[in-house]
């Protein structure tokens, strides 16, 4: 896969995507969307990765925001089809049947924070600030952040975030309970990559039911999370990687999971 503005990597069941625009602290505009989708759509079907490891390049940033120069000259009509197409990138991300990890290094702010909300979990360095401060501009998060970030810390914490504007550190996110852990800088990616081991390691079937089970069930009235529950779990049943879970068990081994 080649992209002007992503790097990719992959090393056994883990790939590492970096956005790659550190002169401009990794801010995403048109064409970094648009490689996210193009990645997304070509990275889903492969069966070889486990885990996805999202970062920013460089020092300073994950993704510093949008590229606010490229919106200075927007009507509504293109102000809504750009906004469209980065909830359409962010949908794919987060649609990805494996786990999908954000290593944020940096700020994280506005499409930034708003590309993390789309993972599954967040790890983020001491240094990183996390913030939606698109009504310091005039306007609003549009990449998703009003939906997400109440999903993920309640409707009354968000609102403090989206009206303020404000930069938070990742220990306060940490607090409010959308970043799930917080490392030194020099540790950040070696922790991340422990946990992304960890993952890979598991039943990746299992594991891909189980973020279908999490992430559609959440929406849903508890009844029918729990239905579709049992019928994931069901579904389990037929694969080869169940046979090997439980044989492994019984045998008192470590499983060698194949995805199947």
């Amino acid at each position: 896969m080649n992209f002007e503005t992503l790097l990719y990597q992959q090393n056994g069941h883990i790939g590492t995507l970096t956005i790659n625009r550190p002169q401009a602290l990794n801010a995403l505009n048109e064409q970094v969307l648009k490689e996210l989708k193009s990645f997304a759509d070509q990275i889903k079907s492969d069966k070889s990765v486990r885990v996805l490891i999202i970062t920013g390049s460089g020092e300073k940033a994950f993704v510093a925001g949008a590229d606010i120069k490229a919106m200075q000259e927007m009507n509504p009509q293109e102000a809504e089809e750009f906004s469209k197409a980065a909830q359409t990138a962010f949908n794919a991300i987060e649609g990805l049947p494996f786990a999908v990890i954000a290593a944020v290094n940096g700020f994280a702010l506005g499409g930034g924070c708003e590309l993390a909300l789309s993972c599954d979990i967040i790890l983020a360095s001491e240094k990183a600030k996390f913030g939606l401060p698109e009504v310091t501009l005039g306007l609003l998060p549009c990449f998703g952040g009003t939906q997400r970030l109440p999903r993920a810390i309640g409707l009354y914490k968000a609102r403090e975030m989206v009206f303020s504007g404000e930069f938070y550190s990742a220990q306060s996110c940490k607090e409010f309970g959308f970043v799930n852990q917080v490392f030194a800088p020099e540790e950040l990616l070696n922790e991340t990559l422990k946990l992304a081991e960890t993952i890979a390691s598991r039943g990746p079937v299992a594991v891909s039911k189980a973020k279908q089970s999490l992430n559609t069930g959440f929406e849903m009235h508890l009844t029918d999370g729990l239905r579709q529950e049992a019928v994931l779990f069901g579904e389990l049943f037929i694969t080869e990687d169940h046979n090997e879970g439980i044989g492994a068990f019984v045998e008192k081994r470590s499983p060698s999971f194949t995805g199947n």
